[in-house]
C-alpha cells in the first residue's frame, strides 16, 4: 500500500480462528459489556432520581459512569460483532471513529478522577470550606473543563495518528489502538505523534502524583480521626479509589508507551483487556455500591418502577 488513501479498511486481531472459541470470546465479552452497561446505568438512574444526592460527589459519578459507558461502547460492540460473525473488518472512518471517541472517553476519565480526587480531599481535610471551594458553578466549571480537555486530547492524538501514510491494515489488536496503527506507519511521519504520546503521559504523570499526593493528604487526616469505625470507613473508601486508578494509568501506560510486538502478542491483550473492562466494570462498585446513600436511592427506584409498572398493569 502506497499511502494513506489505497487503506480503505484495517484488519483486526482474531481471538481464535476456531468458530467455537470465538462464539465463547463473543459471550464473555457481551457478558462483560452488560455487566459494565448495567451497573453505571444503574448509577446514574439513582442520582438522577434521587434528589438527595444531587451534591459535588455524585455529580462527578454521573459524569463518570457516562465515560465508562461511552469507552467501552466505543470499541467493544465491534470487537463482539467480528466475533459472532467471523470477520476481522473495520473501516477505515471507523477506525478513526473508534480512535476518536475511545481517547475522548479515557481521557476525560482520567482527568474527572483528578478532579473527583480533589473533591474528597477537600471534602475530608477542609470540611468546613466544602460547600464554598465545591459550590455548584465550580463543580460545573470542573467538568466543563474535563470534557474539554479530553475533546483536545482527543483531537490531537486522532490527527497525528491518521496524519501518517499507511503501509499495512493488519492491527494486531481487537480496536484500532494508537500504538498499534502507529506501528503500520511507511515512514518516520509517525514521530510527532509519538512525541505527543510521551507528553501526554508526562501530563498525566503530573496529575497522577496530584492525586498521590492529595490521598497522602487524605489518609493523614483519617489517621487523626477519633473513631475506630469513622477511620475504617474512609480508608475502605479511598483505597479501593487508589487501587483502580493505578491499574488503569499503569496498564494504559504499558500499553501505549512500550514498542508493540510485531505479532500478535498475549501480553498486549491482557493490557488492552484489563485498562478497557477492568475500571468501567469496578468503578460503580467501589464508587457506587458499596455506598450506602446509593444503596437507599436505589432501592427506592426498585419500588417506584415495581409500583409503576403494577399501576400501569392494573389499568
Amino acid at each position: 500500500m502506497d499511502n494513506q488513501s489505497s487503506v480503505s479498511e484495517f484488519l483486526l486481531l482474531e481471538f481464535s480462528e476456531i468458530r467455537v472459541l470465538q462464539l465463547l470470546n463473543f459471550f464473555l465479552f457481551l457478558l462483560l459489556y452488560l455487566a459494565i452497561l448495567m451497573g453505571n446505568l444503574l448509577i446514574i438512574s439513582a442520582i438522577i432520581f434521587d434528589k438527595h444526592l444531587h451534591t459535588p460527589m455524585y455529580y462527578f459519578l454521573i459524569n463518570l459512569a457516562m465515560q465508562d459507558l461511552g469507552s467501552v461502547s466505543t470499541i467493544i460492540p465491534k470487537s463482539m460483532a467480528n466475533s459472532f460473525m467471523s470477520t476481522r473488518y473495520i473501516s477505515y472512518s471507523g477506525c478513526v471513529v473508534q480512535v476518536f471517541f475511545f481517547v475522548f472517553f479515557v481521557g476525560s476519565d482520567f482527568f474527572l478522577l483528578t478532579v473527583m480526587a480533589y473533591d474528597r480531599y477537600v471534602a475530608i481535610c477542609h470540611p468546613l470550606q466544602y460547600e464554598m471551594l465545591m459550590n455548584r458553578q465550580a463543580c460545573a466549571h470542573m467538568a466543563a473543563s474535563v470534557w474539554v480537555t479530553g475533546l483536545l486530547y482527543s483531537v490531537l492524538h486522532t490527527s497525528g495518528t491518521f496524519a501518517t501514510p499507511f503501509c499495512s491494515n493488519i492491527v494486531n489488536q481487537f480496536y484500532c489502538e494508537i500504538p498499534h496503527l502507529l506501528q503500520l506507519s511507511c515512514s518516520n511521519s509517525y514521530l510527532p505523534e509519538v512525541g505527543v504520546l510521551v507528553f501526554c503521559a508526562i501530563i498525566e504523570l503530573g496529575c497522577f502524583v496530584f492525586i498521590v499526593w492529595t490521598y497522602v493528604l487524605i489518609f493523614a487526616t483519617i489517621l487523626r480521626m477519633p473513631s475506630v469505625q469513622g477511620r475504617q470507613k474512609a480508608f475502605s473508601t479511598c483505597l479501593p479509589h487508589l487501587i483502580v486508578f493505578s491499574i488503569f494509568i499503569f496498564t494504559g501506560w504499558f500499553a501505549y508507551l512500550r514498542p508493540p510486538s510485531n505479532s500478535p502478542s498475549d501480553l498486549d491483550l491482557a493490557l488492552t483487556v484489563i485498562y478497557t473492562f477492568v475500571p468501567p466494570m469496578l468503578n460503580p462498585i467501589i464508587y457506587s455500591m458499596r455506598n450506602k446513600e446509593i444503596k437507599v436511592a436505589l432501592s427506592k427506584l426498585l419500588v417506584w418502577v415495581c409500583s409503576s409498572n403494577k399501576t400501569s398493569f392494573l389499568l
